[in-house]
């Protein structure tokens, strides 16, 4: 969601917390000493992909059937330590509130092995960990709503999960899964390696997951919040850094202003040239050598992750499959980040990423804002090799000849994938109807090409006007569309006042001219092309209707 919409759900767990009861009240009692609890043995790598719920019901070992007190349970020692560490954690960030949980926990009841997991798409991914399971990359066979799961939630339990074994199953480790519920929604889990013996300290644990989930949902929140709107600034700042690049060194311009909003010391952009189906390198940042006139570039990381279509984060090469670079490239780091190039639905090209700034592996943070970044790079790839490619008649296929901005059918198709993208992804994205007033007088009084002349001028405005990565284009006659990608509906009717101010502050030859505009943007109700196109006419015409040179917003029309 929006930054807005998570700054919503977030006072609204502030304030369900602050009315719940107090954590320390329901915190474990008697904590078991450190080293007391089963040692689980070291975790094969290749087992943290093979842990799977049982799927038999005779099979089935979770603890939901334990008895839970009713009285609160106070602990043993001394409470201003929990309290303490109860109240520690809403001073740290997500990660090192659930760093510190894993430590709690293992130091008050002995546990070896223990991780953290998130929920994403419907699994639990491991976030963190502590000791065998540290730095593990850890993905669990079984879907945050699995009923199992949400039974353990709804009785303060866990659900015990069996190490998938072809051999010996008798000998078969167990992991013990407690959620972290909130709501009806369970964001997060914690993972136990390894047999707990005591049936009171599973309980006690349990309990520690649901006193400490509301808090965890704040820091979550919080973080969500400001990586998001870390994200829309990134994206802001890009935009604007693609308006500055000019067509004389484009390719190369193109990739520095990528490399620098990624910190990155590297960068290369390789396109596919159609006829052969190679990929060809049109600009390289920051090497060290010519690669350029390499028999196959790409062919050792850029042409893999072209043909799969999908996005690669490596923090280190060493501990992948692939050959080592050549040492003449003399790269800082053994991190990279590398990603297609899509637009509608095909590959064009491939951006590549190394040596981050700060000598730090590059992370899920920098591969979140590589692919919000990337649609904006897409369009700028194929505008130009269409201009390559393709001459004056391709070009003409998706030019306007009059106003030199795009046209219809363009627009249309850039409508449509990044609506695809918007309910897939949930990234926003706004459109707009602009209209130009009393166009038709105009015409009679000052004769048609006055009137062409009155048209060039506002979609030069609207060209000054706009972001990089925005898309305008002529809809029609004096009708004009912009596509604003990664903009939410606020920023979209900020973006409409100020080029309806830019063009009726605009000098015409024969007298002014002003615009209206409607605005739509994708949301639950609008989740289509021409469900968004439709929004947009009807704010427009709402503006028309009350007295023109404004902008109307259609989810503030009445519907009635």
């Amino acid at each position: 969601g929006s930054p807005g919409q998570l700054e919503i759900a977030l006072r609204k767990i502030q304030n369900s917390t602050a009315a719940g009861e107090s954590d320390v009240a329901r915190a474990p009692a008697e904590p078991v000493a450190a080293g007391s609890g089963t040692t689980a043995a070291a975790m094969p790598a290749k087992v943290a992909d093979e842990i799977k719920p049982p799927t038999g019901q005779n099979d089935r070992k979770a603890t939901a059937e334990v008895s839970v007190s009713t009285k609160p349970i106070r602990p043993a020692a001394d409470i201003r330590a929990w309290r303490s560490f109860f109240s520690s954690l809403l001073s740290k960030d997500y990660r090192q509130a659930c760093d510190a949980i894993l430590e709690f926990l293992a130091g008050h009841y002995g546990f070896t092995s223990l991780a953290w997991l998130e929920r994403r798409d419907n699994r639990l991914f491991g976030l963190t960990g502590y000791g065998s399971l540290k730095g593990r990359k850890l993905k669990l066979g079984i879907p945050a709503d699995d009923p199992r799961l949400i039974e353990a939630a709804e009785n303060e339990s866990s659900l015990e999960l069996a190490e998938r074994s072809r051999h010996d199953t008798a000998s078969a480790r167990k992991m013990y899964l407690f959620p972290v519920p909130v709501g009806n929604e369970i964001p997060s889990a914690l993972a136990v390696l390894g047999e707990i013996v005591s049936e009171d300290t599973s309980r006690q644990v349990a309990r520690l997951c649901h006193s400490l989930a509301p808090q965890l949902e704040i820091l979550r929140l919080r973080g969500e919040v400001s990586r998001r709107e870390t994200i829309s600034q990134a994206v802001r700042k890009f935009s604007t850094g693609l308006k500055h690049v000019d067509s004389e060194d484009f390719w190369l311009r193109l990739t520095q202003v990528a490399a620098e909003l990624m910190q990155a010391e590297r960068g290369s952009l390789l396109v596919v040239d159609e006829a052969t189906g190679e990929l060809v390198i049109k600009a390289i940042v920051g090497a060290n050598m010519d690669l350029s006139q390499e028999p196959r570039p790409g062919g050792r990381v850029a042409r893999v992750i072209f043909e799969r279509g999908v996005p690669a984060l490596v923090p280190d090469v060493a501990k992948t499959g692939l050959s080592p670079a050549p040492a003449a490239r003399r790269y800082k780091t053994q991190s990279f980040i590398s990603s297609p190039v899509a637009i509608g639905g095909r590959n064009i090209a491939v951006i590549n990423f190394t040596d981050k700034a700060t000598g730090a592996a590059f992370d899920r943070a920098d591969l979140d804002l590589l692919q919000e970044i990337t649609p904006q790079i897409a369009v700028a790839v194929d505008r130009a090799v269409l201009k390559e490619k393709a001459g004056e008649f391709q070009q003409l296929s998706v030019t306007d000849a009059l106003t030199g901005l795009l046209n219809r059918r363009y627009i249309e198709e850039r409508l449509t994938e990044e609506v695809r993208r918007s309910n897939r992804h949930g990234y926003p994205m706004s459109f707009l109807m602009v209209d130009v007033d009393h166009f038709k007088s105009y015409n009679d009084q000052f004769g048609h090409p006055a009137g062409d002349e009155a048209l060039k001028l506002v979609g030069q405005v609207m060209h000054e006007t706009l972001r990089g990565a925005d898309v305008a284009a002529r809809f029609g006659g004096e009708e004009f569309a912009v596509l604003l990608p990664q903009t939410t509906n606020d920023e979209a009717a900020v973006i409409a006042e100020r080029l309806r101010a830019n063009i009726a502050s605009t000098e015409f030859p024969c007298r002014p001219v002003t615009v209206s505009i409607g605005v739509a943007s994708c949301s639950s109700e609008l989740r289509t092309t021409d469900g968004l196109i439709a929004a947009a006419d009807k704010a427009l015409y709402d503006a028309k209707r009350r007295g023109r040179n404004i902008v109307r917003i259609y989810n503030e029309l009445d519907r009635n």
